[in-house]
C-alpha cells in the first residue's frame, strides 16, 4: 500500500494546491532615544537648579530652624521644626501686614488696569504721529529702573524743595505744603506711593493691552454702531469681549508683582511712620535683616511663596482656559 502524503491528498482533493502559512512579520527595532535635546538644555538646567532651587530649598531649611544673628558669626543653629510657622501664624503683626498688602494691592492694580485701559483706548484713537509719541513716552517710563524713579520720586515729594510740595503751595488749594513731609502721614505715604506705583506698571498695561485692541475686527465695531450703540457700549461689548484674555493676563500679572512690591515702600516710606505702611515684603526685610530673626523671616518667606504660587495656578489655569475659548 502506497502512503500519499497529506499536501498531495488535499491537492487531489480541492483541485488547488493551499496557500503556505503566512511568515512572520519581523519584530520592529526600537528606536534609541535621541538624548541630544537633554544635554543641550542641561546648561540652562543646572542655571535653574543653582540659581533658583538650591535657594527655595534653602530657605525651606531655614524656615525650621532658630537662625539668627548668632549664627551669622557662629554657625551654629537647632532645628524648631515648625515652631516658626505656629509663631507667624499667632502674630498679629503678621496678619496685619497681609491685610494691609491685600488691599494696598487691591488699590494699585485696579489704579493701574483702569488707567492703562483708558491709556490703550486712548492709543487707538490718535493720530500716527502722537501715538508713535505717546508709546516712545510709554516705553521710556517703563524701562526705567525702580530705584532710581523712586528715589526721584521721593525728591519730588520731599518738604522743602520738592517739586510737588511746592506746586501745591503755589496752587493754594491744600494750604501751606511747602514744608508738607507726605511720609509721615499714613495716608499720605499711601497716595504718594500708589501714584509711583500706577506710573511705573501702567506702561506695559496700556501697550500690552493696546496690541490686543488693534486686533478687534472693525466691522464687529461699525456693525454695533450701526445699531445704535454708543461708543461706551461698543467698548464695553465688542471691545472688551475680545480683550478679554489680554485683561485678565494683565491682572494677574499685575497682581503678583504689586504683591511682591518692596524698593518703592522701603525708599518712600520705610514702611512708616511706625508700620502703618508695611507690607507682607517691608515685614519681611525688618523681620530677618533688622531685627535678624532670619528663621522667623524665612518662615514668612514661604508662605509669601505659597499665596503667590496659588495666584500663579489661578493664572495658568485661566489663561489656558482663555487659549481654549481663543
Amino acid at each position: 500500500m502506497t502512503v500519499v502524503p497529506a499536501t498531495t491528498a488535499l491537492r487531489d482533493a480541492a483541485g488547488a494546491t493551499p496557500a503556505a502559512p503566512p511568515a512572520l512579520a519581523p519584530r520592529p527595532r526600537r528606536r534609541r532615544r535621541d538624548r541630544a535635546p537633554l544635554w543641550l538644555l542641561s546648561p540652562a538646567g543646572l542655571v535653574l537648579v543653582v540659581v533658583t532651587l538650591a535657594p527655595i530649598g534653602f530657605l525651606i531649611f531655614t524656615s525650621f530652624t532658630d537662625y539668627n544673628q548668632r549664627t551669622l558669626f557662629t554657625g551654629s543653629y537647632s532645628f524648631v521644626g515648625a515652631d516658626q510657622y505656629a509663631e507667624l501664624l499667632a502674630d498679629p503683626a503678621f496678619w496685619q501686614s497681609l491685610l494691609r498688602t491685600v488691599l494696598f494691592t487691591a488699590a494699585m492694580v485696579a489704579g493701574s488696569v483702569l488707567i492703562g485701559m483708558g491709556v490703550s483706548h486712548l492709543l487707538v484713537r490718535l493720530g500716527r504721529g502722537w501715538r508713535y509719541t505717546v508709546t516712545v513716552v510709554l516705553i521710556v517710563a517703563w524701562a526705567m529702573p525702580n530705584v532710581a524713579s523712586s528715589l526721584v520720586w521721593n525728591w519730588l515729594f520731599q518738604p522743602g524743595y520738592g517739586v510737588v510740595n511746592w506746586a501745591l503751595d503755589r496752587v493754594g488749594v491744600f494750604g501751606r505744603t511747602a514744608d508738607l513731609n507726605w511720609a509721615q502721614d499714613p495716608a499720605r505715604a499711601y497716595v504718594s506711593i500708589w501714584l509711583l506705583i500706577v506710573w511705573q506698571a501702567v506702561p506695559f498695561i496700556a501697550l500690552t493691552l493696546n496690541a490686543a485692541e488693534t486686533q478687534v475686527p472693525r466691522e464687529y465695531q461699525e456693525a454695533a454702531r450701526l445699531d445704535g450703540a454708543s461708543e461706551l457700549a461698543v467698548y464695553r461689548i465688542v471691545t472688551l469681549n475680545h480683550i478679554r484674555p489680554t485683561l485678565l493676563l494683565v491682572t494677574i500679572l499685575s497682581v503678583i508683582w504689586d504683591y511682591n512690591v518692596f524698593n518703592q515702600i522701603w525708599l518712600i516710606s520705610r514702611g512708616g511712620p511706625g508700620d502703618s505702611t508695611a507690607t507682607l515684603g517691608v515685614f519681611t526685610y525688618k523681620t530677618a535683616f533688622v531685627g535678624f530673626h532670619i528663621g522667623q523671616g524665612a518662615a514668612i518667606s514661604v508662605v509669601t511663596t505659597l499665596l503667590l504660587l496659588g495666584l500663579t495656578a489661578f493664572y495658568i489655569r485661566n489663561l489656558l482656559r482663555s487659549g481654549e475659548d481663543l
